[in-house]
């Protein structure tokens, strides 16, 4: 989504950790197990991933779309392509499918962000025009669930320490709003909003949590990821990212004291991309607070 924000004063700045290029980074996420950060670019269908001991690796899933992907409890991955949810064997790139797309009959619509919540399932919104979108949960029996209707660009999906809360972000609307989380049930209820980003910064794209419960942003739009008080909805800082449209972050390394950064290339301009020629890359910085680790995918 295009934005007239322009870089601000930020009080640390990202440095770039690898020049990947992507035309769409998105849905970093750090696999503690394996010690690996994953990450995908949706428009060139790729899953890009990163290992201090083996160094950078990638997958190509032509025509595909993949937009997020999350480790699973028996050592494979589920990603979700553009027509369904499949599970990923790494080893011999072996996909199977698990759930279509519910929405395939709508040909301009896609996945876009998901994550698992603390019991292990898969939420994994859509992204579509004039809020035909929506917010799905994938169980550990694979059985599908609609959570939210009315979505236009769903993305942000993060759960509270305390397994009561749920964040979540379209992103058009500019807000993350706060689900009372059921984490027995899986089920939400009683949304607010709990942060209004203001427009002139950007738009609110992918999210994770710290171990003090701050929401870290990715700014679409707006050269930076900002860390929120989701209890006040206070802007507590912003790390600058030489990319105008940034689009996820997650901790990682083995302390889970990195954040990295996604970005990328798409929707700018000659004049942006001389200006940000990193843009598409991954960048991280220590920001001095320590993530929590990601939650997987409870297979059967």
């Amino acid at each position: 989504m295009p934005s007239s924000a322009t870089p601000s004063e930020t009080s640390s700045k990202a440095n770039l950790l690898l020049d990947s290029r992507c035309m769409l980074g998105e849905g970093a996420i750090w696999d503690y197990q394996a010690q690996r950060l994953y990450w995908v670019d949706i428009e060139l269908g790729q899953l890009h991933w990163l290992s201090p001991s083996s160094g950078i690796s990638e997958y190509s899933f032509p025509g595909k779309n993949i937009s997020t992907v999350v480790p699973t409890s028996k050592g494979a991955l589920l990603v979700a392509l553009k027509d369904g949810i499949y599970d990923y064997q790494l080893s011999n790139h072996q996909l199977t499918l698990i759930q279509a797309n519910p929405e395939n009959h709508l040909t301009g619509n896609r996945f876009n962000d998901g994550k698992c919540d603390p019991s292990g399932r898969f939420w994994v919104g859509t992204m579509g025009d004039e809020q035909s979108a929506a917010l799905y949960r994938v169980d550990r029996d694979y059985a599908i669930y609609t959570m939210q209707k009315g979505i236009t660009n769903s993305n942000g999906i993060v759960w509270s320490a305390d397994k009561k809360t749920m964040y979540y972000i379209d992103t058009p609307t500019y807000k993350v709003t706060a689900y009372t989380y059921n984490n027995k049930t899986g089920q939400i209820s009683n949304p607010r909003v709990v942060i209004n980003v203001p427009k002139e910064i950007g738009y609110p794209d992918g999210a994770t949590i710290d171990a003090e419960g701050m929401l870290w942003i990715a700014i679409w739009g707006g050269y930076c990821v900002g860390r929120w008080n989701p209890e006040t909805g206070e802007l507590l800082s912003k790390v600058a990212v030489d990319a105008k449209n940034v689009t996820s972050c997650a901790f990682g390394s083995e302390a889970l004291d990195t954040l990295y950064i996604t970005t990328a290339r798409t929707q700018q301009n000659e004049e942006d991309l001389k200006k940000y020629p990193h843009s598409g890359g991954l960048f991280a910085l220590k920001p001095g607070v320590k993530g929590v680790k990601a939650n997987f995918f409870e297979q059967q």
